[in-house]
């Protein structure tokens, strides 16, 4: 699978570290180490934290945006998945330490089931991949990202993909129709351990198939959706009530096609044939919850594979 390019402002190697949002998410068994295995449906809107590279006398890590402080809060720069993706490279390359400075604006809620952190780490590979040695194959860098985490391959590639496995067993999606997504956190903390121990089955069945044409038109992932949903949901909503409160909210907008929780919580999404539509639901919500995280933004559409 081949990743895409850094890009970036005025000569800043940059990177958009977009969301993951699982569409549906299946927990289908859990291996002896304790790992529970999913098979799970996810895309990656345009919408996400920023890394860039920036110039600066001495290496590390700063951190800024509306969820900074909940990053910070969580504990030492040190230990953030960030730093700890450019110690892994620079280690892989046999480099001492990573010589770079980094510049991580946190504008997605910190432990919220859209993958941040993670997205965060897969940005890092790829900007310093760019930067200390381009020729690095795209199948060691997705080697790296597993070391540092179950979600970070998918967001290192970070276009529509079926994961399985513990998250690591890739299945790119083409074709997949462009639509739009709303996404709303109501500023709770779940804990993703916590949401897996009280699940009550951990032995469902995988997502059904999906067609050899893929997702051609709207209305193909619409129907498939309907056949699914987010396992960990349940789970989520005894520990996080307000959860609840969410997904009727995106349910009584107009013009929902699917409205559902991703990952473990307790981000919620809503799924729209066009941006407009989720716009038009983003400045509802936003009337009457004005403490809730909205955002609105497009999903592109992926072409089909060339013949």
């Amino acid at each position: 699978m081949s990743l895409p390019a850094s890009s970036g402002s005025a000569g800043v190697p940059a990177r958009l570290a977009r969301a993951k949002i699982n569409y549906a998410l299946h927990v289908t068994g859990r291996r002896d180490d304790g790992y529970h295995l999913i098979d799970t449906l996810a895309a990656f809107p345009a919408i996400g934290d920023r890394l860039a590279l920036r110039p600066a006398p001495a290496p590390g890590l700063a951190v800024s945006g509306r969820f900074a402080a909940a990053l910070e809060a969580a504990g030492p720069t040190d230990d953030n998945l960030v730093w700890k993706a450019a110690r892994r490279l620079a280690a892989h390359l046999g480099r001492e330490t990573p010589d770079v400075a980094l510049d991580l604006k946190k504008t997605l809620p910190v432990a919220s089931g859209i993958g941040g952190g993670s997205a965060d780490a897969a940005a890092a590979l790829m900007l310093l991949r760019d930067l200390w040695q381009p020729d690095l194959a795209d199948d060691d860098l997705a080697a790296l990202a597993l070391e540092l985490g179950a979600d970070v391959p998918m967001c290192l590639a970070s276009r529509p993909v079926r994961a399985s496995g513990i998250g690591e067993v890739l299945s790119p999606l083409s074709p997949f129709p462009a639509h739009a997504v709303l996404l709303v956190n109501p500023g709770v903390a779940v804990s993703t351990p916590a949401v897996f121990k009280a699940l009550e089955r951990r032995d469902n069945a995988p997502l059904p198939a999906i067609d050899d044409a893929g997702f051609a038109s709207r209305e193909a992932l619409w129907s498939w959706l309907g056949g699914t949903r987010n396992d960990l949901q349940a789970a989520a909503l005894a520990l996080a009530p307000e959860i609840g409160t969410v997904l009727s909210a995106l349910e009584g907008l107009d013009a929902v096609r699917v409205a559902r929780m991703s990952g473990s919580g307790a981000t919620c999404f809503a799924l729209f044939d066009d941006l407009a539509a989720a716009q038009a639901g983003e400045t509802r919500l936003r009337s009457a919850h004005a403490d809730w995280w909205i955002a609105a933004a497009p999903v592109a559409a992926v072409a089909p594979p060339s013949r």
